[in-house]
């Protein structure tokens, strides 16, 4: 289990809502590992919970009391086995009370618009994604997909070609997919 700090002043723009904060903090905290990783799965907390139940993870995780800190607090996971399928993965997660939320970031070939006309018909996800992997207007992107047991969901784009924390694109509804498989993870 780690956590990441808070964004430096030399990172992303503080953001006014506390997902968005958490999804650039373990964007810049991600990017800092570099590319090529596996997908990462965190839990959220509630800073101020985490403090007052489990002192001592607390201060494990440099939250000492008193210390300005995030409203809430990304814990990442144990390693995703290596492959296992994202969708049948997150399906086995049952996340206990005092999680409020969860993020995941995950590594992706994508192609722009303009190349989506382009995709011929008729092929499974893997001559997909071979052919994906060829396309001369692939983009490698980072995707950090959060949402919250009460339905707030976040997200962040970090493409490779562009990979400054200047360039990170963040919406609600940037991979509604991702974020309705996390959003089931609370559905018990």
């Amino acid at each position: 289990m780690s956590t990441m700090s808070n964004v430096s002043p030399s990172g992303p723009p503080m953001a006014t809502s506390p997902l968005t904060r958490a999804v650039l903090e373990i964007d810049e905290y991600t990017a800092g590992l570099g590319w090529d990783q596996p997908a990462r799965l965190f839990a959220l907390v509630d800073t101020a919970q985490l403090r007052a139940q489990e002192p001592g993870l607390a201060a494990q995780l440099g939250l000492a009391e008193g210390e300005a800190a995030a409203t809430l607090t990304p814990v990442e996971q144990e390693e995703i086995p290596p492959g296992t399928a994202l969708d049948e993965f997150l399906a086995t997660i049952a996340w206990p009370d005092a999680v409020a939320g969860c993020a995941l970031t995950v590594e992706r070939l994508m192609l722009p618009p303009s190349a989506e006309a382009s995709v011929p018909e008729g092929m499974n996800e893997a001559e997909l994604a071979k052919w994906v992997a060829k396309h001369p207007d692939r983009q490698e992107v980072r995707m950090t997909v959060a949402v919250l047991r009460n339905g707030v969901r976040e997200s962040a784009l970090r493409l490779r070609e562009k990979d400054s924390p200047t360039e990170v694109l963040t919406g609600a509804m940037l991979v509604p997919g991702l974020a309705e498989a996390l959003a089931a993870t609370f559905e018990a």
